[in-house]
């Protein structure tokens, strides 16, 4: 999958709304995302917990880790088409998840894969929203 900025011309997004179309649901109103190298490592590491509609989209990633992590996550696996391959609900710290089917995850606020009850199978959304101010702007 190309992201859509990955070439010259285009900016990055700052944030996705991410919407569950099989269900009508809406998973994050304001996602962050971390497409490079540090920004994947850190993930959610330093902080101290995620609000309602809020999360982060790793991209690519087959596995995350809760290690040194405050708070309990939703971890969404998704492949290239955004077709959800598998959820873990309320990952706590200190533990680990993986989908080896997945091509990036999605981490959300523990119990909103239940609020959602998003499902293996569901097709995502993934609206990119806002891109960065560039200087000549």
């Amino acid at each position: 999958m190309r992201l859509p900025w990955r070439n010259k011309q285009t900016r990055p997004p700052e944030w996705l709304l991410v919407r569950n179309e099989t269900r009508g649901t809406t998973l994050a109103e304001h996602a962050d995302i971390a497409d490079a190298a540090a920004t994947r490592r850190k993930g959610l590491l330093g902080r101290k917990g995620l609000l309602h509609g809020e999360g982060l989209w790793i991209v690519p990633c087959q596995a995350v880790h809760c290690w040194g992590m405050q708070f309990a996550i939703d971890v969404v696996y998704v492949d290239r088409k955004r077709k959800v391959r598998k959820v873990t609900p309320n990952l706590k710290p200190w533990r680990l998840s993986l989908s080896l089917t997945g091509h990036s995850v999605l981490e959300l606020p523990a119990g909103t894969i239940e609020r959602t009850d998003t499902r293996r199978g569901d097709q995502l959304f993934f609206d990119f929203v806002g891109a960065p101010k560039t200087k000549a702007e």
